[in-house]
């Protein structure tokens, strides 16, 4: 099941739990979807709305004053991918990247994020190519 389906299906449910909050931050993500010209999304184009809602919601919150950790954003975390750590990106980047291939060590950047997809946070690999660089 995508994760589309997935949203779709955990709404009914939500609906029958009688989980107000759950039932909203899914509407507001079914909402998003429906915004768009395209009745199915992809995987990648769901994460991408929902790193988009979360995003925005933090913006707000910090606006607001408040913490930035509230339950809509944990609920719509709960459909992302499982992040890569620093310590496996780091392992990949040694294990498959050869920088003399490179002018400079952050135009590898963009053989890391495709290998890694949504999986990996762009801010968290360059940091980790500044560290390496910064190391030779």
């Amino acid at each position: 099941m995508n994760l589309q389906k997935q949203i779709k299906s955990d709404l009914t449910t939500a609906i029958k739990a009688k989980d107000e909050e759950g039932k909203d931050t899914l509407r507001v993500i079914l909402g998003e979807f429906g915004r768009l010209d395209k009745k199915k999304l992809s995987d990648d184009e769901v994460v991408k709305i929902l790193k988009k809602l979360i995003k925005s919601e933090k913006e707000m919150l910090e606006i607001k004053g408040v913490a930035t950790d509230s339950r809509f954003i944990s609920i719509i975390e709960n459909y992302l991918p499982k992040m890569a750590t620093e310590a496996e990106i780091t392992n990949w980047i040694e294990q498959h990247i050869d920088f003399s291939e490179f002018k400079n060590k952050m135009q590898a950047m963009g053989l890391i994020m495709k290998h890694f997809g949504a999986t990996a946070d762009g801010k968290v690999v360059k940091k980790i190519l500044l560290q390496i660089s910064s190391d030779s």
